[in-house]
C-alpha cells in the first residue's frame, strides 16, 4: 500500500510525525478516512478519536480535542486544539473529568455553561475510548 506523511500538531508540541497508509478523522459530519494521493482537503475536525497506521492490521489511536485538517500533496496535517496518544492518557484523570462534566450537565442552573460542560464531557469520553483501545492491545 502507498504511504503518506501524517502529522498532528498542537500549540504545545508535535504529537505524531510518521508515514502511514490510512487515517480516520472525526469530521463535522462523522468519521472520514484518508489514503495516499487523496485530493487536496481542508476540514474542520470535531472532538473525537483519530485512528492511523497501516491500512490492514494494527493501528494507533489518539484523542483529539477538535481542530483542522489539511491534505496537501501527500502530507496530511492535523492542527489540533489538544491531542493525546493512547499511552499518554491518565485514565483516572479522564474519568474524573467525565464525572465533573456529567455533574455540571445534571445541574439545572443558569450559572452552568452547558456548551463548555458538554465539550468537556466529549473530550473525556474520547480520551477514555482511546485509553480503552490501548488496554485491548496489551
Amino acid at each position: 500500500m502507498a504511504a503518506f506523511q501524517f502529522e498532528v500538531v498542537t500549540p504545545e508540541r508535535t504529537v505524531v510525525h510518521q508515514d502511514v497508509e490510512y487515517v480516520s478523522l472525526p469530521g463535522m459530519d462523522g468519521q472520514f478516512g484518508v489514503l495516499a494521493n487523496h485530493a487536496p482537503l481542508a476540514a474542520v475536525l470535531e472532538i473525537g478519536v483519530v485512528e492511523f497506521g497501516a491500512r490492514q492490521g494494527e493501528r494507533d489511536f489518539l484523542a483529539l480535542g477538535g481542530g483542522f485538517a489539511e491534505m496537501h500533496g501527500n502530507v496530511l496535517t492535523v492542527m489540533g486544539n489538544t491531542a493525546e496518544l493512547a499511552h499518554e492518557i491518565d485514565v483516572e484523570r479522564a474519568q474524573a473529568a467525565k464525572s465533573r462534566a456529567e455533574e455540571r450537565l445534571a445541574q439545572k442552573s443558569e450559572e452552568v455553561d452547558f456548551a463548555r460542560a458538554e465539550a468537556s464531557l466529549r473530550r473525556a469520553m474520547a480520551r477514555l475510548k482511546v485509553a480503552n483501545f490501548r488496554g485491548n492491545r496489551k
